[in-house]
């Protein structure tokens, strides 16, 4: 007995998928290379099996459509990838510009480690009006200044001169700076502190961009604010 299997009507192309000659070849570099521009090979694999089935035991035209289906959700996953990403390339892109525009600008960031020349600044964050004892050691451990100094609540700035307890004059270099107050109970708390200085450069070859400022590095979000530049007027 002869059975006549009927072939479905031949699908051209699935959503999101270009199957012109030209266009792949122009989109080629772009394109994921795998099941997701292979679509007309899917197609022969479907019609293989169509054509070697069981004649007594017909593939079923639901499971023809449910595979057909699914390669194509597979398909648009792999397009939707390659979107991200794109996105994320742009998302880079980004970030190098926004850590471009600090250089050359005075900053404050969150850390204790400050270069001293001459002078150094340390921002302080005191949620109290207290007298906070400062600490400064230098790159060794070496206590190179100590003392008592009144803060306000809120922000205030400590500028050292690099002169040590007994006068002596510390050399260039790089000092740590510890803050602390005594709460209601007698115990030591430490005080947030920030330091200030000029970015001098930016490393776009790392992800996300890092700013160097007084020879360390930091990230864009650690900065806490801009400050404006003043110049003294022209005499």
């Amino acid at each position: 007995m002869a059975v006549d299997a009927t072939m479905p009507n031949p699908v051209v192309s699935a959503p999101g998928t270009n199957t012109g000659t030209n266009s792949s070849n122009n989109s080629s570099s772009n394109s994921t290379s795998g099941i997701a521009d292979n679509f007309q090979t899917f197609l022969t694999l479907l019609t293989t099996q169509l054509q070697n089935q069981n004649p007594l035991d017909p593939l079923d035209t639901n499971q023809f459509t449910q595979q057909l289906v699914q390669f194509a959700g597979v398909e648009q996953q792999l397009k939707q990838n390659e979107q991200l990403k794109s996105l994320i390339a742009i998302e880079q892109a980004a970030q190098s510009t926004q850590a471009l525009v600090y250089v050359g600008n005075k900053v404050a960031v969150d850390g204790s480690t400050q270069q001293f020349d001459g002078s150094a600044t340390w921002n302080l964050s005191s949620p109290t009006a207290t007298t906070a004892k400062i600490t400064i050691t230098s790159a060794t451990g070496a206590t190179a200044y100590s003392g008592s100094f009144p803060l306000d609540k809120g922000n205030s700035s400590f500028m050292w001169d690099g002169k040590g307890n007994d006068g002596t004059q510390w050399p260039a270099g790089t000092y740590k700076m510890t803050a602390t107050y005594k709460d209601s109970s007698g115990k030591d708390v430490a005080i947030p502190t920030e330091i200030v200085g000029v970015v001098d450069s930016v490393d776009l070859t790392a992800t996300p961009p890092l700013l160097s400022i007084s020879n360390k590095t930091y990230t864009t979000d650690q900065i806490k604010r801009v400050i404006r530049q003043t110049t003294a007027p022209a005499t």
